[in-house]
């Protein structure tokens, strides 16, 4: 793609989730750009940027999900590439933030790492991050960068107003996630819920109270991530108990840690709907997960940005 001022426009993907970026491509009616990413025979990583990017518009696609060490590392090494290359603008287009949930010390002598990974992509060379719905919006400050934080919200509601379902309500599974429930159940025209819950220990999570009214109603749990899946099924059931009539779920980024396809298989969750932030490979893909593309809206977003427009304009109603 190339502006009338004669800006170029080139996207790259490392190997966490080359479908993704592929998709993102095609969106915007272009190829991937030509590029080498593997390992050498001692294990470390080999990147090789076969095509000029000099005074080119660089994004590299590469959410930095499991295995996040090395997809972190892949892309630091991109963007090494293209910033001794001469690229003009360097992007990383991060659908999903490993240790984006360090964000904080929460006992002594701990790292916090999400700002030790903002920290290394800024001296790396990058000059913007797009990422989409962060664990922790505040993460938008660890960086001395712009950053364009994308929200998951209006495609999953899409999904949702296109299934028809009638007497909703949306239930945040934490006191933490209810301004993502609200900004859902505002799209859906429907009142909220809140999960209360207390953590016994980590990975634990014990239901303690219902905040709203769910009986007899279709309700909706969303979140960013589900990961084990076990304060997700947790809550399920307890709708069921608080008399909620189904229950549908839905994250934007589907970690799906051992066990959580089992657990939501054997859950009364009827759908869990998730995006493709993180790939979702052919043996998770139950009939229960409905796996919905984000390409589109990063395509929006990387046309605004070397556009020079505003990316906040793809949210507003």
């Amino acid at each position: 793609m190339v502006l009338d001022n004669g800006k170029r426009l080139r996207i790259f993907s490392g190997n966490s989730n080359r479908h993704l970026a592929e998709e993102i491509a095609a969106y915007l009616g272009l190829a991937l750009g030509d590029a080498f990413v593997g390992r050498f025979n001692n294990g470390e990583t080999q990147v090789m940027i076969e095509e000029s990017v000099r005074g080119a518009d660089v994004f590299i696609v590469q959410p930095t999900c499991e295995p996040v060490n090395d997809t972190i590392m892949e892309l630091l090494f991109m963007v090494d590439a293209v910033k001794r290359a001469s690229a003009a603008n360097i992007t990383a287009v991060i659908p999903y933030y490993g240790y984006a949930r360090q964000d904080r010390k929460t006992r002594g002598r701990e790292p916090i790492s999400a700002k030790l990974v903002a920290n290394l992509l800024t001296t790396t060379g990058v000059t913007r991050v797009v990422t989409m719905d962060l664990h922790a919006g505040q993460i938008q400050g660890f960086f001395d960068i712009p950053v364009d934080h994308l929200l998951g919200v209006p495609i999953l509601a899409d999904y949702f107003i296109s299934k028809g379902l009638e007497d909703l309500v949306v239930v945040s599974p934490d006191l933490g996630g209810v301004t993502r429930a609200r900004q859902l159940a505002d799209r859906l025209h429907c009142p909220i819920a809140i999960i209360e819950k207390r953590r016994p220990a980590p990975g634990v999570a014990e239901v303690m109270n219902l905040i709203g009214s769910v009986n007899g109603k279709t309700t909706i749990v969303v979140d960013d991530i589900v990961d084990t899946a076990g304060s997700l099924t947790e809550g399920a059931k307890a709708l069921t108990n608080y008399g909620a009539k189904e229950v549908y779920a839905c994250c934007t980024h589907p970690v799906l840690s051992p066990p959580a396809v089992e657990r939501v298989a054997n859950s009364n969750i009827k759908e869990l709907v998730v995006t493709n932030t993180i790939p979702v490979p052919d043996e998770k893909r139950i009939s229960k997960i409905k796996v919905l593309s984000v390409a589109p809206i990063f395509g929006e977003a990387i046309i605004r940005i070397f556009g020079d427009l505003s990316v906040s304009k793809l949210f507003d109603d």
